[in-house]
């Protein structure tokens, strides 16, 4: 397997591994898309896909023989993702991996308000403790993610206050990971905040949806109770609940407001605002 691409790129047949593994092969760069089912994975130039799955070690030790650079996206949420990782990891350092670029969270800490940032924080802990050279891109929330977190009525409801947060696309993050991979020696050891131009409150990011859509959007700040009653209507196990509401108490709690310079500094770019990525 060592005669396969030495880059490696997980999470192909979703968004933003999608975006990564797209672009590269746009521009001629040979990779290996580690999937599941490699029959969905996305048929590109220069791409192979290989199986394996996050909680699989020993097919992941055979699928990242050989690979000196792996873009590790993070696991789907789950109750056992913090174990896929670390399992995913410990199989990355026993293939020989010299590099691993893992998508974290801008607000990773042992207790951050976001219930899963505390994941991504045990993640870059384990990551670390291995000895592996690491490059963490934490990410804020999505904000091609914004526009479905209203209700059929046009409300977002949420426990966010007048808080603050500076969400970023998919887009940018696949850009700066691509220009990390193209040269990830000189990102080794670096963690990158990944944010958009901006930090709005949802306030105002209803009034920009109402005025590029034309629809009428508002926000409702619910109370914590309100937040986790009405999110009841979804069958849901608890930790699904705890991270619905924490995704709008962390932002409420100011731990995702701070606007990074990172996506233009590494991809010479400004990041994309609300309002530019309604309108393109």
């Amino acid at each position: 397997m060592t005669t396969l691409p030495a880059l490696a790129v997980t999470g192909s047949t979703g968004a933003l591994g999608g975006l990564v593994a797209r672009d590269l092969a746009g521009r001629g760069v040979p990779q290996r898309l580690v999937v599941r089912s490699p029959e969905r994975a996305p048929h590109l130039p220069g791409a192979v896909a290989v199986p394996a799955a996050y909680r699989d070690r020993d097919a992941a030790v055979r699928a990242l023989d050989g690979v000196r650079t792996l873009l590790m996206v993070s696991a789907s949420e789950a109750p056992d993702r913090l174990e896929e990782h670390r399992t995913f990891v410990d199989a990355a350092v026993e293939a020989g991996v010299e590099q691993v670029v893992y998508t974290s969270f801008v607000g990773a800490a042992p207790d951050c308000t976001f219930t899963l940032g505390r994941d991504h924080w045990a993640t870059e802990q384990h990551i670390r403790s291995r000895g592996v050279a690491s490059t963490f891109l934490r990410d804020n929330f999505y904000l091609d993610f914004l526009p479905h977190m209203m209700g059929d009525d046009g409300v977002i409801r949420g426990p966010a206050g007048n808080g603050r947060v500076s969400m970023v696309t998919r887009a940018d993050i696949a850009r700066v990971a691509v220009a990390v991979l193209l040269d990830p020696e000189s990102h080794r050891g670096a963690s990158y905040d990944l944010t958009g131009p901006e930090a709005i409150t949802l306030t105002e990011a209803a009034g920009i949806l109402t005025e590029v859509t034309g629809r009428e959007v508002s926000f409702h700040d619910e109370t914590v109770e309100e937040a986790y009653a009405s999110r009841r209507a979804w069958d849901a196990p608890q930790w699904q609940y705890d991270a619905w509401v924490s995704t709008y108490t962390a932002i409420a709690a100011g731990e995702v407001e701070a606007v990074s310079d990172d996506v233009r500094r590494i991809t010479g770019r400004a990041p994309i605002g609300l309002r530019e990525m309604l309108a393109g």
